[in-house]
């Protein structure tokens, strides 16, 4: 068991969000749904109050809190994809139903929370040995919204 668990905060939609967020990668399930006991902020009693759910193995809370607090992209979470498929499988998921892409991998899902969907390998070609490849490599990133794999990877090696 993690001892942080982020917690999310939405205004009345922690169970449709949990449910949307574990549906996207394997090893993913709603953990446990808590109805409130009493009238609180986030509903009345017997509304849901926290859901505890798990995505890719990783333990999150979804907290009804009743006011509408906006995420921001001072806190994202980042999914290392394994190829060009799973970057396009998860934005446009992500993105469905009201998202948003922003730039260089980022995008605001339709909850409001920000995300980056990032090739596994990126990272790797923006630290590679080859300095001039890793700029063209992170230049080339810099003028992307949804990243494209080949195309860094073209640009790493100057081709």
């Amino acid at each position: 068991m993690s001892k942080i668990v982020p917690c999310l905060w939405f205004a009345g939609e922690a169970e449709q969000a949990a449910q949307f967020y574990v549906s996207l990668l394997r090893d993913s399930r709603i953990d446990n749904v808590q109805r409130s006991v009493v009238d609180t902020p986030g509903g009345p009693e017997g509304s849901v109050l926290v859901v505890e759910f798990t995505v890719a193995g990783q333990p999150f809370m979804a907290l009804n809190g009743g006011t509408p607090l906006p995420f921001n992209h001072a806190v994202s979470f980042k999914i290392d994809c394994v190829d060009q498929a799973e970057v396009d499988r998860l934005w446009d998921a992500l993105l469905a139903d009201g998202g948003e892409p922003v730039a260089c991998g980022w995008l605001r899902d339709r909850y409001g929370l920000s995300w980056q969907i990032v090739p596994a390998d990126a990272l790797k070609l923006f630290a590679g040995p080859n300095r001039e490849g890793a700029k063209r490599a992170m230049q080339a990133m810099m003028q992307m919204v949804k990243l494209d794999v080949g195309a860094l990877q073209r640009a790493y090696e100057g081709v």
